[in-house]
């Protein structure tokens, strides 16, 4: 299968809706603000998910939930007693557990940090940060009862405010992926094709455009880098990031366009086949 695309084409270069001189005030506010925000992991369960391309699932790199699943009583206990909540788990039902993203568990830092460190679990963004915060994985397109919080606004306010301009009727997710050094996101896709009505809305930001973001469908094909510093990419597409011995990072905007912007972005596709 090739790249599924957008409107003929492998993804929409946004480019346009910021200008220069803004990614550049952005890049200086967000590397310095990551400095005082408490960053997180993600992406550690993804192969338990079962979203990576099929060929990724044995690169080697290994899974949490892969870990935690062939963990013995003792190993269990020593993850728990790293939760926020110890109490909340019973040591005689450690096989019945899920951990991580979109599950009822989420990991605390130290947690992450010990399955990294002592069980060689791998977490592709090891500097993620969410501005606004989803609930569940369902809801990251709603606005409903949602707002930045104080902190983003106060540490990132150049960028918030780069945010509200953007042609978005609602806003329901945004967050800050980085990856350290040598790091890479293994491809993977959010949507199965043929299970949603429509392609999912967002913009990436990638203010320094060096984060080699790209799409590939089929193993053997050459990667779809997105040579873009904003764009909009369908999710139906296995995507990733390819490593480079720097730090790169994107901000993730997902939400619900305003219609009119789409109805532009649909007839500059056509303009261009």
């Amino acid at each position: 299968m090739s790249v599924i695309g957008l409107f003929g084409r492998p993804y929409q270069n946004l480019e346009h809706v910021i200008d220069d001189s803004t990614l550049a005030s952005m890049d200086r506010e967000i590397t310095r603000g990551l400095l005082r925000v408490p960053v997180s992991y993600t992406g550690g369960s993804l192969k338990w998910m079962g979203v990576v391309a099929p060929w990724v699932m044995s690169d080697g790199y290994r899974d949490l939930m892969d870990a935690i699943q062939s963990f013995s009583r003792e190993e269990f206990a020593e993850l728990v007693a790293l939760s926020e909540d110890p109490s909340a788990f019973d040591l005689e039902r450690y096989g019945e557990y899920s951990f991580g993203d979109e599950t009822e568990h989420p990991l605390s830092f130290a947690q992450m940090r010990w399955l990294s460190l002592r069980h060689g679990v791998y977490f592709p963004w090891k500097n993620c940060y969410h501005l606004l915060e989803n609930d569940k994985w369902d809801d990251k397109h709603s606005g409903a009862g949602k707002s930045f919080s104080a902190e983003a606004r106060e540490v990132f306010p150049e960028t918030v405010r780069v945010i509200e301009s953007l042609p978005f009727s609602e806003v329901g997710r945004v967050v800050i992926f980085g990856l350290e050094p040598n790091d890479h996101a293994p491809l993977h896709r959010d949507t199965e094709p043929g299970k949603a009505l429509a392609v999912a809305q967002s913009i990436s930001i990638e203010p320094r455009g060096t984060k080699r973001f790209y799409l590939k469908n089929q193993p053997e094909a050459e990667p779809v880098v997105v040579d873009a510093r904003v764009y909009w990419f369908n999710d139906m597409d296995y995507h990733g990031v390819l490593a480079d011995p720097f730090f790169r990072y994107s901000v993730r905007v997902d939400g619900v366009f305003r219609p009119d912007f789409l109805r532009d972005i649909e007839r500059g596709a056509r303009k261009k086949r």
